[in-house]
């Protein structure tokens, strides 16, 4: 593929930088994280977010990308040679994600077909957990899983064999497919679900405001958190994708539609959702709280107690709704993977059938652990841990070097306000040289402090429960070597040795 090669048109890059954002877990995070956080009173702080760093910070990294015109690394080293590592840090995180990320596609690939009898049954928990994952104790691996490994084999293979295609006839055309998709088969969900007898309690539930929650800090942060988590930055996606716009694209014009087209995804998630969370707290005789579930047992055991109790179709239903969730899942796991293979062909000046066979493959090697009895046990582990010390650390790092250090943000107002029709000024510099790295280094000395002081309390008092060393393997350790293999990789002499800024002017 040429290094000049770019999109067919401007739709076909929204649609992919949507299709990296709506990933598997926006269908389940949002409509828990707002319902915690004082329902319908959660979207004022979620607004405030979404306009002072979402889209800041999506403004900035389709900048980086159009201006430099090349991978997360790439783009760094030309800023400085000094930040590179910035850029390699971000694309190692993304190789980590990959490698768990496809493994829940594949559960949901398996689930999609479970849902026409309904081979769940009634103990939705136990089949979870017992019978398809197998799960065994905290730090084994106990083999792998033939129901894990083949759906497994299936998401790569579809996954690496859109990437061989290039950007226009690979990215592009898988996500005028998956995402179209998507978003009609999630609106016959949403339509059943606020249809069914209770769906009325699970609206309330969700849109009800509680005004007083706003006035709590935590509140605010977790609006942060959701939209920094659900627009994938930091991840090296959006530097990867823009780097494929052409010269005279609109940058902010883009930045806008994608992070309102991502909003409007999660609060159709949450009506859906709720809807259905509803049905199931009347069958149940119970409150709607009682029922709502914030991680993967939304989908994989809360979502298939409720298919059980659907009226009539819910083999169909519940084969669309998993079917979403594998659709959303490849269309971001094709970015993130995006993101290494570029920027390994950039670096080592190889091919990008190499980079794809070299990158991926790597890949979907270490997702083999992810497959074992004790898979689930290191992708919640390495999950939580790279994506509290990896992606959100990562921010806080990109926003602080680019404005503090290298103060870098008026060259970058000027790019953009150059080839876009609204102009970004003070505000904008003020949201990211202020508000967001006051938010996000809030956010990480309080996660710091949190998981510190677990680490040093008695036994198993880490996250979830898990023993010290276990979470010192698979948890910190496996966030601190996303850092110094980024770090490693910066000493790797480029094939094309690229020109900085520094030495431009």
């Amino acid at each position: 593929m040429s290094m000049r090669e770019q999109w067919g048109t401007r739709a076909g890059f929204i649609l992919a930088a949507v299709g990296s954002a709506v990933g598997l877990g926006n269908i389940w995070r949002f409509p828990a994280t707002a319902f915690e956080n004082g329902g319908g009173a959660f979207f004022i702080p979620y607004l405030f977010a979404l306009l002072t760093a979402g889209i800041p910070l999506l403004i900035l990294e389709f900048t980086i990308g159009h201006k430099y015109r090349g991978s997360a690394p790439l783009s760094y080293a030309k800023m400085s040679k000094k930040s590179e590592w910035i850029g390699w840090w971000m694309v190692v995180v993304s190789f980590v994600i990959s490698t768990y990320y496809s493994v829940i596609i594949a559960w949901a690939m398996s689930y999609s077909i479970f849902s026409f009898n309904l081979e769940w049954g009634s103990d939705t928990e136990g089949f979870l957990i017992g019978d398809y994952l197998q799960a065994t104790d905290p730090g084994q691996f106990g083999g792998l899983v033939p129901g894990i490994l083949i759906p497994l084999i299936i998401v790569w293979l579809v996954t690496l064999g859109v990437l061989f295609r290039g950007v226009k006839k690979g990215i592009e055309m898988a996500n005028r497919i998956f995402i179209p998709t998507l978003v009609v088969i999630f609106i016959i969900i949403v339509i059943r679900a606020v249809t069914l007898p209770g769906a009325a309690a699970g609206l309330q539930a969700f849109f009800e405001p509680d005004f007083n929650a706003i006035t709590s800090g935590g509140v605010w942060v977790a609006a942060y958190g959701q939209i920094f988590f659900s627009l994938s930055i930091a991840f090296a996606i959006m530097i990867t994708y823009s780097s494929y716009l052409p010269k005279k694209s609109d940058i902010t014009n883009n930045a806008f539609i994608t992070g309102f087209s991502n909003s409007s995804f999660e609060l159709l998630a949450g009506i859906g959702i709720f809807g259905a969370l509803g049905f199931m707290a009347t069958q149940a005789g119970t409150s709607v709280d009682e029922v709502v579930d914030g991680g993967i047992g939304l989908a994989f055991i809360v979502l298939p107690q409720i298919i059980n109790e659907f009226p009539a179709l819910s083999g169909l239903f519940g084969f669309l709704f998993f079917a979403s969730l594998v659709l959303a899942g490849l269309s971001s796991l094709i970015s993130i993977t995006e993101t290494y293979v570029k920027g390994i062909s950039e670096k080592l000046g190889i091919s990008r059938a190499k980079a794809v066979t070299f990158g991926g493959g790597l890949a979907a090697v270490i997702s083999l652990v992810y497959a074992t009895r004790g898979g689930i046990n290191f992708l919640d582990a390495a999950d939580y841990f790279i994506n509290q010390f990896g992606v959100a650390l990562l921010g806080l790092v990109e926003v602080v070097t680019i404005a503090w250090f290298m103060r870098k943000l008026n060259d970058f107002q000027q790019h953009a306000n150059s080839v876009s029709d609204i102009r970004v000024g003070v505000w904008w510099k003020i949201c990211l040289g202020i508000i967001t790295p006051l938010v996000l280094g809030y956010m990480m000395f309080d996660l710091f402090r949190q998981n510190l002081l677990k680490l040093f309390e008695t036994d198993n008092g880490n996250y979830e429960g898990y023993p010290d060393m276990f979470i010192l393997l698979n948890g910190w350790l496996v966030a601190a070597l996303a850092l110094i293999i980024g770090v490693i990789f910066m000493f790797i002499r480029w094939k094309n040795k690229p020109d900085t800024d520094e030495e431009a002017s």
